[in-house]
């Protein structure tokens, strides 16, 4: 069955990750009627559907660190700290970067809460399968859900969908990995039950028992050195990001084999930690991520980009409608070191809003890891913290549209700063 046209709105957000939900909140608070889409059954993203556990990107990494990302990524904060699971920054040991450690459960509460406040329509279970485009202009979408086809209509839309599919699906420009077709590695997130609250999960403690493992026969295990982390009080368990594969987050016959694989890794993981872990030798497996953490997948090619040489060299700009603070963090192959390039004077850098515009559609914005950059720029502006304050900027950008005329600059400045965004 298909619901033709069964409501129009202002805005529609496709994805409701970090960036998606800042998207339709941003626009919704300007009093645009706003719907948001998305195919899993919480809110969340890569958060929640592959328990990625921090916020990256709300901070600098200099000494105090300096928060960049306000508005609707402060509103998600507050929530988090009503509930007991933040009282500020963490810095890590091996990086120095600051990031804000999640519990999963209670961010899922807090994101729910955050739009139940709001005057967003949000539907769960639905996910984009076709687009209506006239003159490079998306007039509806469609989505299968389980109860059937349902197809609405909006007078302006954002992908914040981590694939780019609604900007794939309209025929707008998209690069699908770095200029060669390779995307950084995926990682299978899992969490770890019984471990003392005496063990240490430094990562070079991590990566010696990791490498006795391997020198005692222990097979299946990829990266050495990686995160491990406490969660937040009350609970006592870890999160692992160690399982690394070689992903192409839009082939679903590569995707079921990765994640196969990489259960297959978290349990010799497991096993090495027993063994070679002093404080895990009771530790038990919780969960696996639902979802292997995709980072890569298509990106637009917008009216304006960011590089390599604005995140390294703390670039501002006029027009500037986000801030990125995050160093590059390059996930090569499987098993490889990252590789990490701070940004000057461990500051950060501007993000210009045409970066967000597709340059052939034109009533379609972009938030999150999507939007236009090269490939190493991209290592800093994936993270979620970035992505809340790109998503956030997206929503506001398409709510203030007229048309197929955007805003002025200064206008969507004014609303993002009233919203209570960083800039």
């Amino acid at each position: 069955m298909i619901y033709k046209n069964q409501k129009i709105y202002d805005v529609i957000v496709v994805g409701a990750g970090a960036a998606g939900v800042a998207a339709a909140i941003g626009a919704a608070n300007t009093g645009a009627k706003t719907l948001l889409i998305e195919r899993n059954p919480y809110f969340g993203g890569q958060a929640t559907h592959s328990i990625v556990p921090t916020y990256c990107g709300f901070f600098t990494q200099s000494n105090p660190p300096e928060q960049i990302v306000g508005g609707i990524g402060q509103l998600v904060l507050d929530k988090l700290s009503k509930l007991g699971c933040y009282t500020g920054p963490k810095r890590t040991p091996n990086t120095g970067t600051s990031i804000v450690p999640l519990d999963m459960e209670a961010t899922k509460f807090a994101l729910d809460q955050c739009l139940l406040e709001s005057p967003v329509e949000a539907l769960l279970h639905a996910t984009l399968i076709a687009v209506e485009v006239h003159d490079c202009c998306v007039y509806s979408i469609t989505c299968a859900t389980d109860g059937g086809k349902q197809t609405f209509e909006a007078s302006a839309f954002v992908d914040a969908s981590g694939e780019a599919n609604l900007a794939a699906l309209s025929g707008g420009g998209c690069r699908i990995g770095d200029y060669k077709g390779i995307f950084q590695a995926a990682t299978l997130v899992y969490r770890i039950g019984g471990v003392t609250l005496s063990a240490d999960a430094h990562p070079l403690k991590v990566q010696s028992a990791i490498c006795r493992a391997k020198a005692a026969g222990i097979p299946h295990l990829t990266k050495e050195l990686g995160t491990v982390i406490r969660m937040p009080e009350p609970s006592r368990d870890v999160i692992a990001m160690l399982a690394d594969e070689d992903a192409n987050g839009l082939d679903a016959w590569n995707l079921t084999q990765c994640e196969i694989s990489g259960r297959r890794q978290a349990w010799a993981y497991l096993e090495a930690f027993r063994h070679y872990l002093p404080g895990f030798e009771n530790a038990y497996l919780v969960q696996t991520g639902p979802q292997i953490g995709i980072r890569e997948t298509r990106h637009i090619i917008g009216e304006d980009f960011v590089t390599q040489e604005d995140v390294l060299n703390a670039r501002r700009c006029p027009d500037a409608i986000a801030c990125g603070g995050w160093p590059i963090e390059l996930h090569p192959e499987p098993g490889k070191k990252n590789v990490w390039l701070p940004i000057k004077d461990q500051s950060y850098y501007h993000i210009p809003l045409g970066a967000l515009k597709p340059i052939n559609l034109k009533n379609v914005w972009a938030g999150g890891r999507i939007i236009s950059c090269d490939p190493y720029a991209f290592a800093s502006v994936r993270v979620m913290g970035t992505g809340f304050a790109t998503g956030h900027a997206a929503g506001v950008a398409a709510a203030l549209q007229q048309n197929s005329t955007y805003a002025d600059i200064g206008v969507i400045r004014k609303e993002l700063m009233r919203q209570g965004a960083i800039l």
